[in-house]
């Protein structure tokens, strides 16, 4: 009977070895539609994750980001956005609420995940990696649309403030430089 080598087949898929401390990829999440995942289908991706906000004076960004994922998509480039409710309560709405206002008002077709914290007792573990001691660019959020960019290889290579566009100048050139690195 072959069935022990199906068996091991089947149970390497499940008994994967854990993944290392800090490990982007491996952290748990949710997406917008309450389905756990993680970042792991981005691996080898170029990511730009952003704490986004429905009510906020940076929501306008939405365009902007949309239009970059637009852009760079097709060369590797995934916009992530992680909905935040931390910053003057400007993202109040439900999971459902949000996925509508991103996808009427701003035609936002990149993955958006589950409403998380970003700073204090219950900051999601995804940015307590952005943010933590270990990050290359730790300290807290400041406000909501921070950005963070991860290279193909999930290491972080620059972190904006929400005060960067996503059509600045310095963020096309670093998002352009983490594309082109092999």
């Amino acid at each position: 009977m072959k069935i022990f080598p199906l068996l091991a087949v089947l149970l390497a898929g499940v008994f994967q070895p854990a993944a290392k401390a800090g490990d982007l990829l491996a952290i748990p999440l949710k997406d917008i539609d309450g389905k756990n995942t993680t970042l792991a289908p981005y691996h080898g991706k170029v990511l730009l994750i952003v704490n986004v906000a429905s009510a906020c004076g940076f929501t306008k960004q939405y365009k902007g980001l949309q239009a970059v994922f637009e852009k760079y998509q097709n060369q590797g480039l995934v916009v992530l956005g992680f909905p935040c409710n931390q910053f003057g309560h400007q993202e109040s709405g439900t999971n459902e609420e949000i996925k509508t206002f991103c996808s009427s008002k701003f035609h936002v077709t990149f993955p958006m995940f589950d409403k998380i914290d970003v700073n204090g007792a219950n900051q999601h573990p995804l940015y307590a990696a952005l943010t933590g001691k270990d990050s290359p660019f730790p300290g807290k959020i400041g406000w909501n649309f921070g950005k963070f960019l991860i290279g193909r290889d999930g290491r972080i290579l620059h972190r904006f403030d929400s005060k960067i566009t996503p059509e600045s100048p310095e963020l096309i050139a670093a998002i352009e430089a983490a594309l082109s690195a092999k």
